[in-house]
């Protein structure tokens, strides 16, 4: 597979492949974009334009260069001659198989081919395609260009050799890629949120606590943890000093029944309107653009603790 990359082709530039765009250029890379949306390169322009101090303070290359793109709304246009593809289409199968199938059809079989796609199967996008061995996915958290975290999926059909080229790119970038084994609906993280959230919604549901107060049990509680390790090293510290070993000996049982009753919510128009409802009031009015801008500044502040802290 090709190592060597230089210019990665963006296919599907709205709110998540603008956000990639941004971020290819920032690491020094050229950016071929396309999407068949009539405002498309007036986004993207306005998201790079927005994202570029931020993309400079968060490890950008100073020789970067913001203009370095190019648009055409032909996918197969824009793709031809990259060495990289990040296609970003809206989910669904039948047109992110058909878009896949036209860029396979246009690259050299040593380009790999990455799909967004935040829960599709590598091996069911890429059922058109001559070469499927080098269609993987490379699904990023929102926003791509601040979230460190890039889930690469390999599934039934894609070779080693292109999942490892996909783990090493992105890593090279300043990504953090983690490689899932074996296909499922929705990766991992995307799974491991809807667990969490199901068992939101039961609580809400069930008269609990309100939604404001759920989400404090996350944000100011273990949400706050997990910015720097994940469950099972979390566990692993509440076993004190004999560590996991300890936890499953003398805390696993109360965990255990804990799971027994965790809840399968039916999300009926009574639990909509409670969840509609919680949320206004949790946010007091604001706007979804404006919680999103909160949510970005303060992520790179978080960014910048954590490096520091980290060494």
């Amino acid at each position: 597979m090709r190592t060597e990359i230089r210019t990665v082709a963006v296919i599907g530039a709205g709110t998540i492949g603008a956000s990639w765009a941004a971020y290819f250029l920032s690491r020094g890379l050229a950016v071929r974009a396309s999407d068949p949306a009539p405002g498309a390169p007036d986004l993207l322009r306005r998201m790079i334009a927005e994202a570029w101090p931020v993309l400079m303070r968060l490890g950008g290359r100073a020789d970067a260069d913001p203009e370095a793109w190019s648009f055409d709304p032909d996918p197969a246009a824009a793709a031809a001659g990259c060495d990289f593809v990040q296609e970003s289409a809206p989910e669904r199968l039948p047109l992110k198989r058909d878009l896949l199938a036209r860029l396979d059809a246009v690259l050299p079989p040593d380009v790999v081919i990455a799909s967004s796609t935040s829960g599709l199967l590598a091996s069911r996008l890429s059922e058109g395609c001559a070469h499927p061995e080098r269609v993987v996915i490379g699904h990023p958290f929102n926003p791509p260009h601040l979230i460190p975290l890039v889930e690469v999926v390999g599934g039934a059909k894609a070779s080693p050799e292109a999942v490892a080229a996909a783990m090493s790119f992105y890593r090279a970038i300043g990504k953090h890629p983690i490689e899932i084994r074996k296909e499922v609906p929705g990766h991992l993280a995307n799974r491991l949120q809807a667990a969490l959230w199901r068992e939101a919604v039961h609580l809400v549901a069930e008269g609990v606590a309100s939604v404001a107060d759920v989400d404090a049990a996350i944000s100011e509680g273990p949400g706050l943890r997990w910015a720097l390790m994940g469950p099972h090293t979390t566990f692993h510290l509440a076993g004190g000093e004999g560590g996991m070993a300890h936890f499953l000996d003398h805390l696993m049982p109360a965990v255990t029944s804990w799971w027994d009753d965790l809840g399968e919510p039916r999300v009926d128009e009574r639990v909509q309107a409670l969840l509609r409802e919680g949320v206004a009031e949790a946010t007091a009015g604001a706007s979804t653009a404006e919680l999103a801008r909160r949510r970005d500044a303060a992520l790179v502040r978080l960014l910048e603790a954590r490096a520091a802290a980290r060494g």
